[in-house]
């Protein structure tokens, strides 16, 4: 016998292992992800090793291996994702719930310098996107936020 063959029987005969190393790889990953993208991968080594029991050759063992994680992540991943998101609150929070908001520009807003007032009751640095000053008391609205500074354009309501 040649050193190939003798290499693929090695591999076929111990094939059951690499699954299982698969499998369990890919489930520590999943749990610091939380994606369900590597657990799809773990079920389709799960198949690849149900076909390596049958006794199907290794090189269709990852044909079908890869086929079934493809269908997972095609056809499970969505429904289990939209499942798990269903309860999620839709309120924005953080930054995202500032993009957007009104306010008041307490002191003149330039690209350097002011103060806004959100309508949300916070207070803010901030500054303009644009070379054109917001006057005191001008509508503004929160474009972006760099930091802790409100960057802002005016509001003509």
């Amino acid at each position: 016998m040649d050193t190939m063959s003798t290499f693929v029987q090695f591999i076929d005969q111990w094939a059951w292992i690499g699954w299982l190393v698969l499998i369990a790889l890919f489930l520590v990953i999943e749990m610091l992800t939380l994606d369900f993208t590597f657990l799809m991968l773990s079920f389709g080594s799960a198949v690849g090793l149900l076909t390596d029991l049958v006794g199907i050759p290794f090189w269709a063992q990852v044909i079908v291996a890869a086929a079934a994680a493809a269908l997972f992540i095609l056809f499970l991943r969505p429904p289990l994702l939209r499942r798990l998101r269903r309860g999620e609150d839709p309120t924005k929070s953080n930054v995202d719930a500032l993009l957007d908001l009104r306010g008041i520009a307490l002191h003149d807003i330039t690209q350097i310098s002011g103060q806004v007032k959100l309508s949300n009751g916070d207070t803010w640095t901030a500054r303009t996107s644009t070379p054109v000053a917001i006057p005191q008391g001008a509508p503004v609205a929160v474009s972006a936020i760099n930091g802790a500074t409100a960057i802002v354009r005016p509001v003509n309501d």
